[in-house]
């Protein structure tokens, strides 16, 4: 059950937190908890502190916070006619109850309402059909457009198999 989530821009004070709360999601042991979890594709680190500061400096960080602190983040970053959402995480002992979903809304209400915007546009890992059923049954479709993993970098986290490409999913909001 969906408890008391209070929505705020994040600050630079957040990173630690917010690195913490998107590796928990997708990596590692803990991220078994939840249902997002990316450690069969992927090891290691899914974002770094330099990589949280960066969009909370160039874009925006949506952070989700209950009485026991940050338990879901997203990234949103306005581009050219659209908004870009990334960085997605919710706590994995906090997934199935309806935390993914407030956050996603709430993404949404900012990007239509505050900026103006008339889409959303994200990549998933193609793998990941679990997750694009979800995002479908919230109003995305699938693009068909792929773009390579990037292999070599580490900051994105080292791949289990060579077959990760990304696919774009986009959002018309009305």
């Amino acid at each position: 059950m969906l408890g008391m989530v209070k929505f705020r821009g994040a600050t630079p004070n957040d990173v630690p937190a917010l690195v913490e709360l998107v590796q928990r999601a997708y990596r590692g042991d803990s991220s078994r908890e939840g249902w997002t979890t990316e450690a069969d594709l992927l090891e290691g680190q899914r974002a770094d502190p330099e990589m949280v500061a960066e969009a909370i400096a160039t874009g925006f960080v949506l952070v989700a916070e209950d009485e026991r602190g940050v338990v879901g983040c997203c990234q949103l970053e306005r581009r050219d006619g659209y908004v870009y959402f990334g960085m997605f995480a919710v706590d994995p002992r906090q997934q199935g109850n309806g935390l993914g979903r407030a956050v996603l809304e709430e993404a949404e209400r900012r990007s239509r309402d505050e900026w103006g915007a008339g889409e959303l546009r994200m990549t998933v890992i193609v793998q990941r059909d679990d997750l694009i059923a979800w995002y479908e049954r919230r109003g995305f479709a699938r693009t068909g457009e792929l773009s390579p993993f990037p292999y070599g970098d580490e900051r994105f986290g080292r791949p289990l198999r060579d077959d990760l490409r990304f696919e774009t999913l986009t959002k018309k909001l009305g």
